[in-house]
């Protein structure tokens, strides 16, 4: 029997995200989503859509053993069990690859061992990967487990655009260097586009914009990406709904010399009470934008201060770039908001940018151009698709076609 089903597993500290693609035609089996793991309260949501039905339960789930057996559980009453024969891999999302993996990597003990090297610049992250591909591994040690790297993509920046300028010593000691996050992503996006525009990536020079409550931007020439707004974590750039993004270095040391704060009360500032929450105390778009029409001065100003720092990204790929054929809008707020695609491309028709309203004011979930005909550089909205390009890049791997 042929092999063509995988596994798609994004194991966080307390959740389990997953879904069953076959990869003969990109159709998803099942998905589903376990959180709360370690509770009393813990919940696995179970969609089938070869039963078309969906299932939940809810009690304790222990460990992340306990609950990738529950989704193997779930998945073996739909005939989805891990031990079917079509299964060709599980493929794992791992957040930090620093320099070492700059593609899906076939998992061993080695990949393990430097993936747990990486702790310390991806703290909250790569344990809770490592946890949940170790599980797994011990459910099926006889399939191939490939891990996909979220800053894979952007390996192909230049040092130019990677290292700080700070004592190169220090920074290769402490691996300090823009890594990028939320490549998948980008990577998913910056080829769609170019399938949108009807040419090949290596064609078409892309600005792709992931917003979601994580944010990020990516410069992308001819399908390489060149530069990114996240660094050596996922705080830099672009304002968030709780990340602050950008801000002087000095802040913190103010905050400790002025404020009397700690290391880990700064990290909790900057990366949980900051960005959209800390500007006006909402993180959804929606409610802001609702907030803005009644006429609320402070979520007015969050979101021009939101606003503005897009745009300056905006503006800064371009010059990177030097030709520009189109701006992707990806993630929840960049597919869903129209005020802020709108927005963050008024003012900059001289750089070849406009949206039509009418485009722009359509909800649909296929990517779609909603430029004027005949702008010279296209917007677009793009809906991402991570889960699906792992499984891509997965199942590329382990069936020897890519």
């Amino acid at each position: 029997m042929t092999k063509t089903r995988v596994l798609v597993l994004n194991s966080g500290s307390s959740s389990v995200k997953y879904q069953l693609l076959d990869m003969r035609d990109s159709s998803r089996l099942a998905v589903g989503l376990v959180e709360r793991i370690g509770e009393h309260t813990s919940r696995l949501s179970h969609t089938a859509f070869t039963a078309r039905q969906t299932r939940e339960q809810t009690g304790p789930i222990a460990d992340h053993e306990a609950a990738l057996k529950a989704v193997a559980e779930e998945l073996a009453r739909d005939g989805l069990g891990l031990d079917s024969p079509e299964l060709a891999a599980i493929g794992h999302r791992v957040v930090h690859g620093g320099r070492t993996f700059t593609e899906p990597t076939v998992i061993d003990d080695a990949v393990l061992d430097e993936i747990e090297r990486l702790i310390p610049v991806a703290p909250l992250h790569n344990p809770a990967n490592l946890t949940g591909i170790r599980t797994a591994m011990a459910l099926r040690p006889d399939l191939p487990q490939v891990a996909v790297f979220d800053t894979a993509f952007h390996t192909t920046m230049p040092e130019s655009a990677a290292r700080y300028a700070i004592d190169v010593r220090t920074a290769d000691r402490h691996r300090i260097r823009r890594y990028g996050f939320h490549g998948t992503s980008h990577a998913f996006v910056s080829r769609a586009t170019a399938k949108l525009l009807g040419k090949a990536p290596e064609d078409v020079n892309v600005i792709v914009l992931h917003l979601g409550n994580g944010a990020s931007a990516s410069a992308v020439r001819k399908g390489r990406c060149v530069e990114t707004s996240m660094g050596l974590t996922p705080l830099e750039g672009l304002v968030m709904g709780t990340r602050s993004g950008d801000l002087d270095p000095a802040v913190i040391f103010h905050l400790a010399r002025v404020g009397g704060m700690s290391v880990d009360e700064t990290d909790t500032l900057l990366n949980k009470e900051s960005g959209l929450v800390g500007l006006c105390g909402d993180n959804d778009m929606r409610e802001i934008r609702r907030r803005v029409d009644e006429g609320d001065e402070e979520a007015r100003l969050a979101f021009d201060i939101y606003i503005h720092r897009l745009k300056k990204y905006i503006g800064a790929y371009y010059a990177v770039l030097g030709r520009v054929d189109a701006i992707a809008f990806t993630a929840g707020v960049g597919e869903n908001s129209a005020p802020v695609r709108e927005a963050a491309v008024a003012g900059l028709e001289e750089l070849g940018l406009a949206v039509d309203g009418d485009l722009n004011a359509v909800r649909s979930g296929e990517p779609r151009l909603i430029s004027p005909p005949g702008t010279r550089v296209a917007v677009a909205v793009v809906p991402t698709d991570e889960e699906l390009e792992i499984a891509t890049q997965t199942y590329a791997l382990v069936a020897g076609t890519g």
